[in-house]
C-alpha cells in the first residue's frame, strides 16, 4: 500500500533514510524539506526525494509518516508546532536524535503517536550531497516506543527502513540514553576534554604538538564532531551524564591517590582490569560510536610509496576517505594509515594488496 512520507531535514542522515526509501519503495511518495532550500531541490534532482515540501505546514497534514532528521532542539520545536495542525489520524511520528528520553516524554503529551529513532551511524561527510544507501547497513538502529499502542506500530517503521539493512533494536528510552551516555556522550566528553587540555600544554611545550600526530591523534579522534550537534546531546541527556561524570571524578580521584602513594599494585590491576575488559569485546560489530575502517600499511621509506597504494586501490575501484603516515624515518619500515567509509572495503582493500604488492597489511582494532 502507498504512503506518503515526509523527511524533515535532508542532512546526511535524514537525505540518506530518503534515499533509500524513494529507491526501496517506488510505491511511496517521499516528501523532503530542509531549511537548507537549495538542499532540498538538490535533493530532488538528484532522486533523494519524489517531491519538493513547498513548506512544512503544507506536506505535514498530507503525510502518513514523518521523519524529523534535524537537531535534537529542533525535533522538539517542530513536536511542538504540530500541535498547530491538523495531522492525518494515524500518523506516525519519529526522529533521528541521539537522545531519546526528553524527547519521548514530551512526545507522551501531544494527540498522536511518536516513536523515538536512533540509527548509530555516520561519516566524516555531511550534507545532502553524503546521502549514502549503505551509511546504515549493519548499524544497530534503535526505537524507543513508550506504550503498547507505539510497540504494535514499531514493524511500520522496520518494514519504512527494511533496505538499509541495519540491525533494529526496542529499547526504553530512558535506557538508551543511560546506555549511549556511557559508551558514546561520555567519551566524547572525555576526549574532548584532553584535546582542550593540550592546547594549553601546547603553548608551554610546542613541540608536543608535533608528537601528538600519532597515537594521541588518534584516540581523541571522536573530539573532532559537530560542535552545536553534542551541545544538543549533552543538555538533553544532562542527567545521565551528570552521573556519570561523576562517578569518572571518583575514579580518577582515586588514580590520583595511587599515584601518591606509589600503589603499585593498584595502578597494575587497574590497567588490567581494562585490558581483560576491553580484549573481550567484539572486533567487528557496529557500536555506540561510529566505527573507523583503518588498514595499517608496513611500508619503506622510500619515494613513490603512497603513489603505489593509491593506485593500486584505485584499480580495485576501491574508495578511501583518509591516508596518513604514522612513522616514517630512514632505513626502517613506515606505517601507512589508509581510513575507509565502510567494513567491506576495508576487507577487499587488505586483500587486494596482500595480492598486488608485497607490503604487509593489518586492520587496526
Amino acid at each position: 500500500m502507498s504512503k506518503t512520507v515526509f523527511v524533515i531535514g535532508l542532512g546526511l542522515i535524514g537525505a540518506s533514510l530518503a534515499k533509500t526509501m524513494t529507491i526501496s519503495h517506488p510505491e511511496h511518495t517521499v516528501y523532503g524539506w530542509d531549511t537548507k532550500i537549495e538542499s532540498t531541490h538538490i535533493a530532488k534532482k538528484s532522486g533523494i526525494i519524489t517531491q519538493v515540501a513547498p513548506s512544512v505546514a503544507e506536506v505535514a497534514p498530507l503525510a502518513d509518516i514523518i521523519i524529523l532528521a534535524g537537531p535534537i532542539h529542533t525535533t522538539m520545536q517542530y513536536l511542538h508546532d504540530f500541535q498547530q495542525l491538523t495531522l492525518k489520524p494515524d500518523v506516525l511520528v519519529t526522529d533521528v536524535g541521539s537522545t531519546k528520553y526528553e524527547i519521548a516524554t514530551y512526545a507522551n503529551t501531544l494527540p498522536f503517536d511518536f516513536i523515538g529513532g536512533h540509527p548509530m551511524a555516520g561519516s566524516h561527510k555531511s550534507g545532502v550531497l553524503a546521502a549514502d544507501t549503505l551509511l546504515f547497513e549493519n548499524a544497530y538502529f534503535i526505537f524507543t516506543p513508550t506504550s503498547p499502542s507505539q510497540q504494535k506500530r514499531v514493524n511500520e517503521l522496520v518494514t519504512l527502513y527494511q533496505e538499509t539493512k541495519a540491525k533494529f533494536i526496542v529499547l526504553s528510552p530512558l535506557e538508551h540514553d543511560q546506555i549511549t551516555g556511557m559508551l558514546s556522550h561520555l567519551p566524547h566528553i572525555i576526549a574532548s576534554g584532553i584535546v582542550n587540555q593540550s592546547d594549553g600544554f601546547n603553548q608551554a611545550h610546542p613541540r608536543a604538538k608535533q608528537l601528538a600526530a600519532g597515537g594521541f591523534r588518534d584516540i581523541t579522534r571522536i573530539a573532532s564532531s559537530d560542535p552545536v550537534i553534542w551541545t544538543d546531546i549533552l543538555l538533553s541527556n544532562r542527567t545521565q551524564l551528570m552521573d556519570l561524570i561523576t562517578t569518572w571524578q571518583i575514579q580518577m580521584q582515586q588514580v590520583y591517590q595511587w599515584l601518591d602513594h606509589k600503589d603499585r599494585h593498584a595502578i597494575h590491576h587497574f590497567f588490567e582490569s581494562a585490558k581483560e575488559t576491553r580484549d573481550a569485546m567484539p572486533i567487528h560489530q557496529p557500536g555506540a560510536i561510529p566505527r573507523f575502517y583503518d588498514l595499517l600499511i608496513d611500508v619503506p621509506d622510500e619515494p613513490g610509496v603512497i603513489a603505489t597504494v593509491t593506485a593500486k586501490l584505485a584499480q580495485a575501484n576501491i574508495s578511501l576517505t583518509n591516508i596518513k603516515i604514522l612513522e616514517t624515518r630512514e632505513d626502517i619500515i613506515g606505517i601507512l594509515q589508509v581510513s575507509f567509509k565502510h567494513e567491506a572495503d576495508l576487507f577487499l582493500a587488505k586483500d587486494y594488496l596482500t595480492q598486488h604488492t608485497t607490503y604487509p597489511c593489518r586492520i587496526k582494532e
